[in-house]
């Protein structure tokens, strides 16, 4: 009786243990999408997206980082055009990234051409 209680207690703290993991590994997602100025020339366009991909080697709170061109063929895109993908382990480090200088500097070479933008933030979950 005393293994299989022993047993049972190191099921339920290994249980636990796993959903704390679980938990642990969610990320926040910070999704933006951009569209651009008519007239915006290829070399604006890659000075953009060449910030944007410099900045989780100057920010380290950023721990993951993605981006694309639109490409569907729904047409539903209302005129965004590049998606950006930036992940933090908490809204203290998203805290830390808005304001950074560096996300700052960014966002002044992508404002002479930038048409719209769109973010969204949400917790991850599987």
């Amino acid at each position: 009786m005393k293994q299989l209680l022993t047993a049972l207690l190191l099921l339920t703290v290994g249980f636990a243990h796993a959903q704390e993991n679980k938990q642990s590994k969610k990320l926040l997602r910070h999704v933006v999408l951009f569209s651009f100025k008519e007239g915006s020339t290829p070399q604006q366009l890659k000075a953009v997206t060449d910030a944007f991909a410099a900045l989780p080697q100057k920010i380290k709170e950023i721990k993951d980082f993605e981006w694309g061109t639109n490409n569907s063929p729904e047409s539903l895109n209302q005129g965004y055009t590049h998606c950006f993908f930036v992940s933090f382990a908490s809204e203290k480090d998203r805290a830390v990234y808005l304001p950074h200088p560096a996300h700052l500097a960014f966002i002044e070479v992508l404002k002479p051409i930038l048409g719209n933008v769109l973010v969204i933030d949400y917790w991850t979950e599987k």
